[in-house]
């Protein structure tokens, strides 16, 4: 039985999809960091922000791990199949990307609003996590 191809990884590689991807674990990285900050945390209990502060600081590091396997694959094409076992990863990541883009843009809440930067041109991103998100599930 021969194994199938991951679709997702020519989308990367080859149809500039890695951009996206980059710019959604950055912005994944820096929701982490400041998670603390945000209007859901900040109105709940405070010892509730701790914990979740305690495990973004734990997911932290897996996103510094993809990043860099990324880049390597954008000089390496073969390695770019070994980021198949992260989509997952990579869908919350363009999900919070989206989502924090969508509250930016809908509240207008000043944390959203600094952690996105450039409303305007953040909001091209929303066609383009669209697209991720059903590319990087593909399968031949």
């Amino acid at each position: 039985m021969s194994e199938k191809i991951w679709l997702g990884g020519i989308y990367l590689k080859d149809e500039g999809g890695y951009d996206i991807i980059l710019r959604s674990l950055n912005h994944y990285k820096k929701r982490l960091m400041t998670v603390d900050k945000s209007p859901e945390i900040k109105d709940s209990a405070a010892m509730f922000g701790g914990i979740l502060k305690q495990a973004a600081m734990k997911t932290i590091p897996q996103i510094d791990e993809i990043t860099q396997k990324i880049q390597n694959s954008l000089s390496d094409p073969q390695s770019i199949s070994t980021l198949n076992e992260n989509i997952a990863f990579l869908e919350k990541a363009l999900t919070s990307y989206e989502t924090d883009i969508t509250k930016a843009q809908d509240t207008g809440h000043e944390y959203y609003l600094n952690l996105i930067g450039d409303l305007p041109r953040v909001k091209k991103d929303l066609e383009l996590i669209k697209i991720a998100k059903s590319k990087i599930r593909q399968f031949e």
